[in-house]
Protein backbone atom coordinates (compact mmCIF):
# COMPACT_ATOMS: atom_id res chain seq x y z
CA UNK A 1 0.00 0.00 0.00
CA UNK A 2 1.22 3.50 -0.71
CA UNK A 3 2.19 5.24 2.51
CA UNK A 4 0.67 8.61 3.47
CA UNK A 5 2.68 11.77 3.26
CA UNK A 6 5.55 10.38 1.20
CA UNK A 7 5.49 13.33 -1.18
CA UNK A 8 3.67 15.82 1.01
CA UNK A 9 6.53 18.27 1.61
CA UNK A 10 7.51 18.55 -2.05
CA UNK A 11 3.87 18.78 -3.10
CA UNK A 12 3.19 21.50 -0.55
CA UNK A 13 6.12 23.58 -1.85
CA UNK A 14 5.07 23.10 -5.46
CA UNK A 15 1.47 24.04 -4.73
CA UNK A 16 2.64 27.28 -3.16
CA UNK A 17 3.95 28.41 -6.54
CA UNK A 18 1.29 26.88 -8.81
CA UNK A 19 -1.92 28.16 -7.27
CA UNK A 20 -3.00 29.98 -10.42
CA UNK A 21 -2.64 26.83 -12.50
CA UNK A 22 -4.84 24.99 -10.04
CA UNK A 23 -7.40 27.77 -10.20
CA UNK A 24 -7.57 27.41 -13.97
CA UNK A 25 -8.01 23.64 -13.67
CA UNK A 26 -10.90 24.19 -11.27
CA UNK A 27 -12.72 26.31 -13.79
CA UNK A 28 -12.06 29.64 -12.04
CA UNK A 29 -10.66 32.81 -13.56
CA UNK A 30 -6.88 33.19 -13.78
CA UNK A 31 -7.06 36.09 -11.30
CA UNK A 32 -7.80 33.67 -8.45
CA UNK A 33 -4.68 32.58 -6.61
CA UNK A 34 -5.71 29.18 -5.23
CA UNK A 35 -3.24 27.08 -3.26
CA UNK A 36 -5.01 23.84 -2.38
CA UNK A 37 -2.64 23.05 0.49
CA UNK A 38 -3.26 26.44 2.10
CA UNK A 39 -6.96 26.95 1.54
CA UNK A 40 -8.95 28.01 4.61
CA UNK A 41 -9.84 24.82 6.43
CA UNK A 42 -13.59 24.22 6.63
CA UNK A 43 -14.31 23.27 10.25
CA UNK A 44 -16.02 19.95 10.87
CA UNK A 45 -17.24 18.07 13.92
CA UNK A 46 -15.89 14.51 13.92
CA UNK A 47 -17.93 11.65 15.34
CA UNK A 48 -16.50 8.13 15.56
CA UNK A 49 -18.98 5.29 15.47
CA UNK A 50 -18.97 1.86 17.04
CA UNK A 51 -17.98 -1.25 15.16
CA UNK A 52 -14.67 -2.97 14.66
CA UNK A 53 -12.12 -2.57 11.86
CA UNK A 54 -9.78 -5.46 11.10
CA UNK A 55 -6.86 -4.22 9.02
CA UNK A 56 -4.62 -6.76 7.30
CA UNK A 57 -1.85 -5.04 5.31
CA UNK A 58 1.31 -6.30 6.97
CA UNK A 59 3.22 -7.98 5.61
CA UNK A 60 1.94 -6.23 2.52
CA UNK A 61 4.35 -8.22 0.33
CA UNK A 62 3.73 -11.71 1.71
CA UNK A 63 6.95 -13.76 1.55
CA UNK A 64 5.57 -17.20 2.47
CA UNK A 65 2.50 -19.22 3.35
CA UNK A 66 0.92 -18.27 6.64
CA UNK A 67 -1.48 -16.02 8.53
CA UNK A 68 -1.19 -12.28 7.89
CA UNK A 69 -3.71 -11.29 10.56
CA UNK A 70 -6.26 -12.85 12.89
CA UNK A 71 -8.54 -11.83 15.74
CA UNK A 72 -11.82 -12.83 17.39
CA UNK A 73 -14.68 -10.41 16.71
CA UNK A 74 -18.44 -10.14 17.03
CA UNK A 75 -21.13 -7.63 16.13
CA UNK A 76 -20.55 -5.09 13.36
CA UNK A 77 -17.17 -5.60 11.64
CA UNK A 78 -15.24 -4.33 8.63
CA UNK A 79 -12.33 -6.29 7.19
CA UNK A 80 -9.84 -4.47 4.96
CA UNK A 81 -7.08 -6.64 3.48
CA UNK A 82 -4.37 -5.65 0.99
CA UNK A 83 -1.67 -8.18 0.08
CA UNK A 84 0.82 -8.97 -2.66
CA UNK A 85 2.10 -12.45 -3.45
CA UNK A 86 5.84 -11.94 -2.95
CA UNK A 87 6.78 -15.59 -3.58
CA UNK A 88 7.80 -17.25 -6.84
CA UNK A 89 4.72 -19.50 -6.95
CA UNK A 90 1.00 -19.08 -7.53
CA UNK A 91 -0.93 -18.60 -4.27
CA UNK A 92 -4.40 -17.88 -3.01
CA UNK A 93 -5.68 -15.59 -0.26
CA UNK A 94 -8.37 -17.05 1.99
CA UNK A 95 -10.40 -15.37 4.73
CA UNK A 96 -11.47 -18.10 7.12
CA UNK A 97 -14.00 -17.68 9.92
CA UNK A 98 -13.81 -20.12 12.84
CA UNK A 99 -16.52 -20.68 15.46
CA UNK A 100 -15.51 -22.19 18.83
CA UNK A 101 -19.05 -21.91 20.25
CA UNK A 102 -21.57 -24.70 20.81
CA UNK A 103 -24.05 -22.96 18.50
CA UNK A 104 -23.76 -21.82 14.88
CA UNK A 105 -22.73 -18.23 14.19
CA UNK A 106 -24.87 -16.34 11.70
CA UNK A 107 -22.95 -13.97 9.45
CA UNK A 108 -24.43 -11.32 7.17
CA UNK A 109 -22.22 -9.53 4.65
CA UNK A 110 -24.01 -6.29 3.80
CA UNK A 111 -21.46 -4.33 1.77
CA UNK A 112 -18.25 -5.32 0.04
CA UNK A 113 -15.70 -4.48 -2.62
CA UNK A 114 -13.00 -6.68 -4.15
CA UNK A 115 -10.18 -5.61 -6.44
CA UNK A 116 -7.71 -7.84 -8.24
CA UNK A 117 -5.77 -9.95 -8.36
CA UNK A 118 -3.78 -7.83 -10.78
CA UNK A 119 -0.35 -6.34 -11.39
CA UNK A 120 -1.67 -2.77 -11.55
CA UNK A 121 -1.84 -1.95 -7.84
CA UNK A 122 -3.47 1.46 -8.23
CA UNK A 123 -6.20 -0.07 -10.40
CA UNK A 124 -6.81 -2.80 -7.82
CA UNK A 125 -7.35 -0.26 -5.03
CA UNK A 126 -9.62 1.87 -7.19
CA UNK A 127 -11.70 -1.13 -8.32
CA UNK A 128 -12.20 -2.36 -4.74
CA UNK A 129 -13.33 1.04 -3.55
CA UNK A 130 -15.66 1.73 -6.47
CA UNK A 131 -17.33 -1.66 -5.99
CA UNK A 132 -17.70 -0.98 -2.25
CA UNK A 133 -19.23 2.46 -2.83
CA UNK A 134 -21.97 1.06 -5.06
CA UNK A 135 -23.96 0.11 -1.99
CA UNK A 136 -25.49 -2.76 -0.08
CA UNK A 137 -25.35 -6.36 -1.29
CA UNK A 138 -26.61 -8.90 1.25
CA UNK A 139 -25.11 -12.37 1.67
CA UNK A 140 -25.94 -14.62 4.62
CA UNK A 141 -24.29 -17.84 5.81
CA UNK A 142 -23.59 -19.90 8.93
CA UNK A 143 -20.30 -20.79 10.56
CA UNK A 144 -21.10 -24.18 12.16
CA UNK A 145 -20.49 -24.90 15.82
CA UNK A 146 -16.85 -25.88 16.35
CA UNK A 147 -16.39 -25.43 12.61
CA UNK A 148 -15.33 -22.94 9.97
CA UNK A 149 -16.44 -21.25 6.77
CA UNK A 150 -14.79 -18.97 4.24
CA UNK A 151 -15.96 -15.37 4.12
CA UNK A 152 -16.30 -15.27 0.33
CA UNK A 153 -15.58 -18.00 -2.21
CA UNK A 154 -14.71 -15.34 -4.79
CA UNK A 155 -11.60 -14.52 -2.77
CA UNK A 156 -10.66 -18.18 -2.42
CA UNK A 157 -11.03 -18.91 -6.15
CA UNK A 158 -8.76 -16.03 -7.21
CA UNK A 159 -5.24 -17.15 -8.12
CA UNK A 160 -2.46 -14.72 -7.23
CA UNK A 161 0.47 -15.09 -9.56
CA UNK A 162 3.80 -13.76 -8.26
CA UNK A 163 3.71 -9.99 -7.64
CA UNK A 164 -0.09 -9.78 -8.00
CA UNK A 165 -2.13 -7.73 -5.49
CA UNK A 166 -5.60 -8.36 -4.08
CA UNK A 167 -7.59 -5.82 -2.03
CA UNK A 168 -10.88 -6.51 -0.25
CA UNK A 169 -13.29 -4.44 1.86
CA UNK A 170 -16.02 -6.42 3.62
CA UNK A 171 -18.67 -5.18 6.06
CA UNK A 172 -20.40 -7.95 7.96
CA UNK A 173 -22.33 -8.68 11.16
CA UNK A 174 -22.02 -11.81 13.27
CA UNK A 175 -24.24 -12.79 16.19
CA UNK A 176 -21.51 -14.83 17.90
CA UNK A 177 -17.77 -14.41 18.30
CA UNK A 178 -15.79 -15.77 15.36
CA UNK A 179 -12.08 -15.84 14.68
CA UNK A 180 -11.26 -14.17 11.38
CA UNK A 181 -8.04 -15.34 9.74
CA UNK A 182 -6.51 -13.75 6.62
CA UNK A 183 -4.14 -16.32 5.12
CA UNK A 184 -1.97 -16.94 2.06
CA UNK A 185 -1.61 -20.58 1.11
CA UNK A 186 -0.81 -22.97 -1.75
CA UNK A 187 -3.43 -23.08 -4.48
CA UNK A 188 -4.34 -26.71 -3.76
CA UNK A 189 -4.47 -26.39 0.06
CA UNK A 190 -7.68 -26.75 2.05
CA UNK A 191 -8.32 -23.75 4.27
CA UNK A 192 -9.36 -25.53 7.47
CA UNK A 193 -6.49 -28.02 7.38
CA UNK A 194 -4.00 -25.29 6.51
CA UNK A 195 -5.18 -23.04 9.37
CA UNK A 196 -4.70 -25.82 11.91
CA UNK A 197 -0.90 -25.66 11.55
CA UNK A 198 -0.27 -22.23 9.95
CA UNK A 199 1.91 -19.70 11.75
CA UNK A 200 1.36 -15.96 12.02
CA UNK A 201 3.78 -14.16 9.70
CA UNK A 202 5.97 -11.40 11.14
CA UNK A 203 5.03 -7.75 10.64
CA UNK A 204 6.82 -5.74 8.00
CA UNK A 205 8.37 -2.34 8.78
CA UNK A 206 5.09 -0.46 8.33
CA UNK A 207 3.10 -2.55 10.86
CA UNK A 208 -0.18 -1.80 9.10
CA UNK A 209 -2.33 -4.45 10.72
CA UNK A 210 -4.50 -4.49 13.78
CA UNK A 211 -7.93 -4.27 15.36
CA UNK A 212 -9.44 -0.79 15.69
CA UNK A 213 -12.58 0.38 17.46
CA UNK A 214 -14.74 2.80 15.49
CA UNK A 215 -14.77 1.71 11.85
CA UNK A 216 -16.85 4.68 10.67
CA UNK A 217 -16.38 8.41 11.03
CA UNK A 218 -19.01 11.11 10.44
CA UNK A 219 -17.82 14.64 9.66
CA UNK A 220 -20.47 17.35 9.94
CA UNK A 221 -19.90 21.01 9.07
CA UNK A 222 -19.80 23.26 12.13
CA UNK A 223 -21.71 25.88 10.15
CA UNK A 224 -23.62 26.13 6.91
CA UNK A 225 -21.54 26.94 3.84
CA UNK A 226 -22.58 30.09 1.98
CA UNK A 227 -21.04 30.15 -1.53
CA UNK A 228 -21.48 33.93 -1.80
CA UNK A 229 -19.72 34.71 1.47
CA UNK A 230 -17.36 31.82 2.20
CA UNK A 231 -15.59 31.53 -1.14
CA UNK A 232 -13.14 28.70 -1.76
CA UNK A 233 -12.41 26.45 1.21
CA UNK A 234 -10.86 23.03 1.76
CA UNK A 235 -11.51 19.97 3.88
CA UNK A 236 -8.41 17.89 4.69
CA UNK A 237 -8.77 14.13 5.05
CA UNK A 238 -6.39 11.49 6.45
CA UNK A 239 -3.46 13.75 7.42
CA UNK A 240 -3.23 13.01 11.20
CA UNK A 241 -3.35 16.73 12.02
CA UNK A 242 -6.78 17.96 11.02
CA UNK A 243 -8.06 14.39 10.67
CA UNK A 244 -6.49 12.07 13.25
CA UNK A 245 -5.42 8.48 12.60
CA UNK A 246 -7.04 5.71 14.62
CA UNK A 247 -5.03 3.64 17.09
CA UNK A 248 -5.56 0.00 17.94
CA UNK A 249 -3.98 -3.32 18.95
CA UNK A 250 -2.22 -5.97 16.89
CA UNK A 251 -4.07 -8.99 18.26
CA UNK A 252 -1.31 -11.37 17.13
CA UNK A 253 1.22 -9.97 19.63
CA UNK A 254 -0.67 -7.44 21.78
CA UNK A 255 1.32 -4.40 20.67
CA UNK A 256 -0.16 -0.94 20.06
CA UNK A 257 -0.44 0.10 16.42
CA UNK A 258 -1.51 3.15 14.43
CA UNK A 259 -3.48 3.06 11.19
CA UNK A 260 -1.59 5.84 9.47
CA UNK A 261 -3.73 6.70 6.48
CA UNK A 262 -6.94 5.44 8.16
CA UNK A 263 -7.23 2.64 5.60
CA UNK A 264 -10.55 0.87 6.02
CA UNK A 265 -12.20 3.78 7.84
CA UNK A 266 -15.34 4.94 6.02
CA UNK A 267 -16.22 8.63 6.30
CA UNK A 268 -19.66 10.15 5.92
CA UNK A 269 -19.31 13.87 5.13
CA UNK A 270 -22.38 16.05 5.67
CA UNK A 271 -22.02 19.42 3.96
CA UNK A 272 -25.05 21.69 4.52
CA UNK A 273 -25.16 24.85 2.42
CA UNK A 274 -27.16 28.03 1.93
CA UNK A 275 -29.55 28.29 -0.98
CA UNK A 276 -27.54 31.08 -2.61
CA UNK A 277 -26.14 29.45 -5.75
CA UNK A 278 -24.46 26.36 -7.11
CA UNK A 279 -21.42 24.78 -5.43
CA UNK A 280 -18.58 22.85 -7.10
CA UNK A 281 -16.59 20.11 -5.39
CA UNK A 282 -13.16 18.73 -6.34
CA UNK A 283 -10.80 16.22 -4.75
CA UNK A 284 -7.11 17.13 -4.73
CA UNK A 285 -4.29 14.75 -3.70
CA UNK A 286 -1.61 16.24 -1.45
CA UNK A 287 0.63 13.21 -1.04
CA UNK A 288 1.18 11.81 -4.53
CA UNK A 289 -0.58 9.38 -6.86
CA UNK A 290 -4.21 8.75 -5.92
CA UNK A 291 -7.13 6.78 -7.37
CA UNK A 292 -10.44 6.11 -5.63
CA UNK A 293 -14.16 6.78 -5.62
CA UNK A 294 -16.65 8.88 -3.65
CA UNK A 295 -20.17 7.87 -2.74
CA UNK A 296 -22.82 10.54 -3.38
CA UNK A 297 -26.20 11.04 -1.72
CA UNK A 298 -27.80 14.21 -3.04
CA UNK A 299 -31.26 15.51 -2.21
CA UNK A 300 -31.85 12.27 -0.26
CA UNK A 301 -31.19 10.12 -3.36
CA UNK A 302 -28.23 7.75 -3.60
CA UNK A 303 -26.27 8.43 -6.80
CA UNK A 304 -23.69 6.35 -8.64
CA UNK A 305 -20.19 6.61 -7.14
CA UNK A 306 -17.88 9.19 -8.70
CA UNK A 307 -14.44 7.95 -9.70
CA UNK A 308 -11.49 10.09 -8.64
CA UNK A 309 -10.51 10.70 -11.38
CA UNK A 310 -13.15 9.62 -13.91
CA UNK A 311 -11.19 10.29 -17.12
CA UNK A 312 -8.00 8.35 -16.29
CA UNK A 313 -6.64 5.85 -13.80
CA UNK A 314 -5.11 8.21 -11.24
CA UNK A 315 -4.09 11.78 -10.46
CA UNK A 316 -1.38 13.50 -8.48
CA UNK A 317 1.58 11.66 -9.98
CA UNK A 318 3.79 14.49 -11.21
CA UNK A 319 1.04 17.06 -11.75
CA UNK A 320 0.79 18.53 -8.29
CA UNK A 321 -2.05 20.87 -9.28
CA UNK A 322 -4.17 17.87 -10.32
CA UNK A 323 -7.78 17.92 -9.16
CA UNK A 324 -10.63 15.46 -9.74
CA UNK A 325 -14.09 16.88 -10.43
CA UNK A 326 -16.69 15.53 -8.01
CA UNK A 327 -19.76 17.49 -9.12
CA UNK A 328 -21.80 20.70 -9.03
CA UNK A 329 -24.79 20.78 -6.70
CA UNK A 330 -27.43 23.31 -5.79
CA UNK A 331 -26.93 25.12 -2.51
CA UNK A 332 -29.57 24.40 0.08
CA UNK A 333 -29.94 20.72 -0.91
CA UNK A 334 -28.92 17.84 1.31
CA UNK A 335 -25.50 16.48 0.28
CA UNK A 336 -23.62 13.54 1.80
CA UNK A 337 -20.28 12.31 0.47
CA UNK A 338 -18.79 8.94 1.39
CA UNK A 339 -15.00 8.75 1.43
CA UNK A 340 -12.51 6.05 2.37
CA UNK A 341 -8.73 5.97 1.84
CA UNK A 342 -8.16 3.60 -1.11
CA UNK A 343 -5.55 0.88 -1.11
CA UNK A 344 -2.37 1.62 -3.12
CA UNK A 345 -2.99 5.39 -3.01
CA UNK A 346 -1.11 8.18 -1.24
CA UNK A 347 -2.58 10.48 1.37
CA UNK A 348 -3.66 13.02 2.53
CA UNK A 349 -6.26 14.50 0.17
CA UNK A 350 -8.25 17.70 0.25
CA UNK A 351 -11.87 18.23 -0.73
CA UNK A 352 -12.13 21.66 -2.38
CA UNK A 353 -15.48 23.46 -1.97
CA UNK A 354 -16.14 26.54 -4.07
CA UNK A 355 -18.90 28.66 -5.59
CA UNK A 356 -19.72 27.77 -9.18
Amino acid sequence: MKKPGVLFCSVLFALCITGTALAANLGQSDELDVDAARLPEWSMNSIEHNGTLLLSDSPEAVPDNGIMYEDIVSGDVRLFFHHVNATQEDKKIVVLMENADNKPAHVTIYQWGLGGPDYNYVQVGKDAQEAYMKGWDLTMFEVPQHGSAVLDERITRAILQPKMLVNGIYDFKTDRPVKVRVMMMPVDAQAEAFAATAAVLPNDQYRLRGTFKGKDRTLVSKRTYNPRKDGIVGLTLADDTVDKYVKGIDATDGTSVENYGNYGIVYKLYLPSEKTGKIAYYLTPLGGEYAGALGIKYSYILKNPVENPSDKLSLGAGEVQDASFVGVYDGGQSLWLTFSPPGASNLPVKLVIMPK
